[in-house]
């Protein structure tokens, strides 16, 4: 089943789309950090983050009139998925309590490398030495930004991180599987409805009294996120996958910019030397799966 409906391709809205996609990534990410400083639970975090992403979904349904992506020939398929989803969502989040915006970003990069191995050793695809050479690099551009057993950031926030990058890997090895039958607005829509529905029941038991400043803060990580989300789908209806994702690195520019102007922070010379040799590394593992015509539609964005 194709993702999409057959639309004109157009590079360079594929292009903007994935560009503005990263910024409101960037803007949730930085979100979720101000969020942990105010003291609101990662539930929180998670519910108001579909609670008010749900706007920009359903005005992009009402917009399309597509309502055929929430059938689907596997509804447990993507119950498991949703649950993979929510998970790698609180590590992520949880993350940003203990990282800056920029090295969390980096590390978040290596998910592309850990997809690699799965890949082979779950789905059986073939992966040569090109690839296994791309993932070897990237992955030492992961301890150049980590620097194991010399480094002032945070040992929680590292693991936090790592885990998390290799679970968005579990969860693009899991939409492949899904994706031989279902589309990606199926993906997207079954996931956005189970992650509220699932953080909906924990409310009762993690909700509190805000703020006007919380509150903002949690409205602009739901609209962020859900925006972000959209964004991400909606660029590969016009561009291909080879074409837009390398502007996904783009992320790394919005948490430097946002981490200088709200926490005065700067990436250390190792994190943009790692981040550098990470980039290339998933540069070229792109290049090898556009070459070999293995190229498929990355995950939605959590």
């Amino acid at each position: 089943m194709n993702a999409f409906p057959s639309v004109p391709q157009n590079r360079l809205l594929g292009i903007l789309l994935r560009l503005g996609a990263m910024a409101c990534l960037g803007i949730m990410a930085a979100m979720i950090k101000l969020a942990h400083e105010a003291q609101i639970h990662i539930v929180e975090q998670i519910f108001y983050r579909f609670a008010f992403g749900l706007p920009p979904l359903a005005i992009w349904i009402a917009v399309t009139r597509n309502f055929r992506p929430w059938h689907t020939q596997r509804p447990l398929a993507h119950l498991a998925r949703g649950a993979l989803g929510i998970t790698t969502m609180a590590l992520g989040f949880g993350a940003l309590a203990y990282l800056p915006l920029a090295e969390a970003a980096v590390i978040g990069f290596a998910a592309p490398f850990f997809s690699v191995v799965l890949s082979a050793l779950i789905l059986s695809e073939p992966v040569g030495r090109h690839r296994w050479s791309a993932v070897a690099i990237g992955f030492l551009g992961v301890l150049i930004v980590m620097q194991p057993g010399d480094t002032a950031l945070p040992t929680m926030g590292l693991v936090l991180a790592l885990l998390n990058a290799f679970s968005v890997a579990v969860v693009m090895v899991t939409i492949r599987q899904i994706g031989r039958t279902d589309s990606t607005p199926t993906s997207v829509l079954w996931f956005s409805g189970f992650s509220l529905i699932a953080s909906g029941l924990l409310m009762p038991a993690f909700a509190t009294r805000h703020d006007l400043a919380e509150w903002l803060i949690l409205l602009v990580l739901g609209l962020a996120g859900g925006l972000g989300q959209l964004l991400t789908t909606a660029s590969l209806r016009f561009a291909p996958v080879s074409a837009v994702v390398p502007f996904d690195y783009t992320q790394l520019l919005w948490a430097v910019l946002l981490g200088w102007v709200i926490w005065q922070t700067q990436p250390s010379a190792t994190t943009w030397a790692g981040a550098a040799v990470i980039i290339a590394s998933g540069l070229y593992t792109l290049y090898r799966e556009h070459k070999l015509g293995r190229e498929k539609p990355p995950p939605d964005t959590f």
